[in-house]
């Protein structure tokens, strides 16, 4: 059996040194206020809306043409009062107010009434998705297999809910896209349709991101920040313009870096390895200098051939 253990005379002193941080560091601790909204649920309410976005694909598969329309209305209903919660958590969990409430239900309304121009860019996107992989089987194969589709779904939706003010929530369903695909979309970026992430690991696209229509990034892209401005006290200036723009049909290939308020022009490559901190012209293609590389050639691997050494 095995023996139990307990913490004894010693509870009491560590009981109170670990109260007493929770006032030392007051930044991160939640006590005696509104309660904050729920991961858990922020995900699951996630998956949800996937299900209307994607029927048949994630959530209920056994959409038919019979029963769409009870699916669609039992969904929304469901939905629609899971968001009004979460949002309304969202909004007062710093202070309470019946604003909050009307803000909350006008917030659902909206965003849902969003979502079939929602499903029409995405759309493009999964199409972009299809035509832009040689490998890929069918647009069935990006919706069901693809984490460009989850981590660029997810951020159409989380877009949509700040651009209707919700503090929390779009941040929490991006940054959980970021943990299954790797693929990290700040929902403040801004993107246009026809957007298609190949493989995905390690892209990174900021809060002011600005991309274009027809775009395409490789794993390990990064569309980050070069410096951030400061006030006279030394505070972060928060929402201004410091990552990259691209313009339409730009496409970026693996591991390259692009950071700073810089301006990609139209049909733009950017390849691979490539580390950018200034604007490109429209059309230009951008590359970085071939490494110098050195060989080793061992005819016998038991060490009796000869060993030539040669640049290539």
């Amino acid at each position: 059996m095995t023996e139990k253990f307990t913490l004894g005379d010693k509870l009491e002193s560590l009981a109170v040194n670990m109260e007493d941080s929770y006032y030392a560091f007051d930044r991160i601790k939640h006590i005696s206020s509104r309660s904050l909204p729920s991961r858990d649920e922020i995900h699951d309410i996630t998956k949800q809306l996937f299900g209307l976005i994607y029927p048949g694909f994630f959530g209920d598969q056994n959409v038919t043409h019979d029963n769409c329309g009870a699916f669609v209305r039992e969904t929304l209903e469901s939905v629609g009062s899971r968001l009004y919660h979460i949002i309304y958590q969202c909004l007062s969990y710093k202070e309470r107010s019946d604003r909050h409430r009307h803000m909350a239900s006008d917030t659902v309304v909206a965003f849902l009434g969003e979502l079939p121009k929602v499903r029409e860019v995405l759309a493009s996107d999964v199409l972009a998705g299809y035509r832009g992989d040689p490998a890929s089987q069918g647009t069935d194969e990006v919706v069901f297999s693809y984490p460009a589709t989850i981590a660029v779904g997810t951020y159409r939706l989380a877009h949509e809910l700040r651009k209707f003010g919700v503090p929390l929530m779009p941040r929490i369903m991006t940054e959980h896209a970021h943990n299954l695909t790797g693929v990290d979309i700040s929902p403040g970026a801004h993107i246009g349709r026809g957007f298609f992430i190949d493989h995905g690991t390690g892209v990174v696209v900021g809060e002011t991101a600005i991309i274009g229509d027809n775009c395409k990034l490789y794993q390990g892209v990064t569309l980050g920040a070069i410096s951030f401005p400061h006030d006279e006290e030394g505070q972060i200036i928060r929402g201004h313009k410091r990552h990259p723009t691209l313009g339409d049909e730009v496409v970026v290939y693996s591991n390259a870096t692009v950071l700073g308020n810089v301006t990609i022009g139209k049909g733009s490559t950017i390849g691979g390895g490539v580390f950018l901190t200034r604007s490109v012209p429209p059309g230009c293609t951008v590359s970085a200098k071939q490494a110098e590389l050195r060989y080793r050639n061992r005819c016998d691997f038991l060490g009796r051939g000869h060993v030539t050494e040669f640049d290539i």
